[in-house]
């Protein structure tokens, strides 16, 4: 299994695989900073199977060593020698560390994204070891799997909210970083991952007399090669990086003659080099793009983005066109439609264009009763606080809106409370749905960002006309 594993905690390795970045790079671990031997040499075999298997990439495996350095202090502090004798309880205590460590190069606290991927070394190697040392790692399983989900406050990871995606692509036309301005384009149109992005090739392209244009790329995550049809406005971003990197592949030697994202690096023990984009720069830029343009949710904050929100708004925008998972599954690359539905296909438009056959809308909210609110303890919290908690500026909601103290996600993220079943509006809210219907078919005649934006436009639009239609017919009555 381990055949021909290097000697020693030292270890120089060779990136061999002719689709990476870092094709023919030469990588230095060091593993003596584990003081257990026991758990460097669980480290070290998971290390080595997974290079000689190409399951990781190397510049993966040498961060997960990199990282792996704070469990070693957290180990170290905890008189923990061994991980078959890791607990719950010390998962628990490891995040609880991670919290606390501050970065050396930085002297601030560690990141999120980047106490994730320490509590991720661990997590995979342990899960690792499951299979192929079964002996050396807990025989129960120690990790709830949420260890993660819901705490970050300060990444968000679902589709891009409508208001925000118009202020990212009206701030676009004005942006001067042209990996930015063309890539978002790229990372919208296509819901490549940021890793592919980054190593697109300059033959990369090439239009179909039929079908268009046609973008090829090698999906790392797969290991295949992917070739998905792309839109016009795609391929004049891809077209606009070729053309304007081409003075850097004149420069470079062959190892980096044929990639589009490189640039001069301009700080740092490789400033002046012409070098690849890396993933870490990139997530920089679109920070500082965010910031600069002024970027902000609907909470008012800075929005925080991330490239994997693009390849979920594609994924969201495509469904809620009535697209199904197969052709999704198709243009993200992912091995199953199961994958697609689970992780990246919500509702959008199709949404709000199909649940407004649900909306409860009355025209006394005084005479709510069972027949509207089925649920019986639903129905007495309502009566409790319709003038307070369940009032909202265009309706009410008619369930609790904060449930064992988390604020319900249609309102808190998408704000789409009108495609809730449990949201009822009433005709003296009937003038606030006029004024927003008028804004968005203003915005839909201006068209100004494009058919990404108006094609989940157009179903709100419709929702909205029918909840007037409705509110107008019981004034009328009335």
């Amino acid at each position: 299994m381990f055949d021909n594993m290097p000697q020693g905690d030292k270890w120089k390795l060779v990136d061999d695989d002719e689709n990476s970045v870092n094709y023919e790079e030469k990588f230095n671990f060091d593993f003596s900073y584990i003081e257990s031997e026991e758990i460097k040499k669980v480290v070290k075999s998971y290390v080595w199977r997974n290079y000689k298997e190409n399951r990781n990439s190397l510049r993966y495996l040498y961060n997960q060593v990199s990282s792996f350095k704070y469990f070693n202090q957290f180990a170290v502090q905890n008189n923990i020698y061994s991980l078959k004798n890791l607990t719950n309880d010390d998962v628990e205590k490891f995040l609880s560390f991670l919290a606390t460590q501050v970065s050396e190069r930085t002297g601030e606290p560690l990141s999120y994204r980047f106490q994730r991927h320490c509590f991720n070394s661990l997590k995979q190697v342990v899960q690792w070891g499951k299979i192929y040392m079964p002996d050396m790692v807990p025989k129960k399983e120690i990790f709830a799997g949420n260890e993660f989900t819901g705490v970050n406050k300060n990444r968000e990871t679902d589709f891009i909210p409508d208001n925000v995606l118009r202020q990212i692509n009206s701030a676009l036309k004005e942006e001067e970083n042209p990996y930015i301005k063309y890539g978002f384009v790229i990372l919208q149109t296509t819901g490549m991952r940021i890793s592919d992005m980054l190593n697109l090739k300059e033959d990369c392209l090439e239009q179909h007399p039929i079908s268009g244009w046609i973008l090829s790329w090698y999906n790392h995550k797969s290991r295949k090669p992917q070739r998905n049809k792309v839109p016009k406005e795609c391929a004049e971003a891809v077209q606009n990086l070729i053309e304007g990197t081409e003075k850097y592949r004149e420069e470079v030697d062959s190892e980096l003659e044929d990639y589009i994202l490189i640039h001069r690096v301009p700080t740092g023990p490789k400033a002046g080099e012409i070098n690849n984009i890396s993933p870490e720069t990139y997530r920089k830029w679109i920070d500082n793009f965010v910031e600069e343009h002024n970027i902000r949710g609907s909470d008012g904050e800075l929005y925080n983005l991330t490239p994997t929100q693009f390849r979920r708004t594609l994924a969201t925008d495509m469904y809620s066109e009535g697209r199904n998972l197969l052709d999704i599954k198709e243009v993200l690359g992912h091995s199953s439609p199961e994958t697609t539905g689970k992780h990246y296909a919500d509702i959008k438009g199709k949404e709000r264009a199909e649940v407004f056959n649900e909306i409860g809308i009355i025209g006394d909210i005084n005479k709510v009763n069972q027949e509207v609110i089925e649920d019986k303890k639903t129905l007495e919290w309502f009566e409790e606080n319709k003038d307070s908690k369940a009032r909202m500026v265009d309706g009410y909601c008619t369930k609790p809106i904060e449930e064992e103290g988390k604020v319900c996600d249609r309102l808190k993220k998408k704000r789409q409370c009108f495609t809730c079943k449990h949201y009822i509006t009433t005709p003296e809210y009937l003038e606030t749905h006029k004024k927003h219907l008028k804004e968005l078919q203003k915005e839909l005649k201006n068209n100004e960002y494009g058919k990404h934006y108006a094609d989940h436009l157009k179903p709100i639009i419709e929702v909205l006309k029918e909840i007037i239609a409705r509110l107008e017919e019981i004034q009328n009555v009335s």
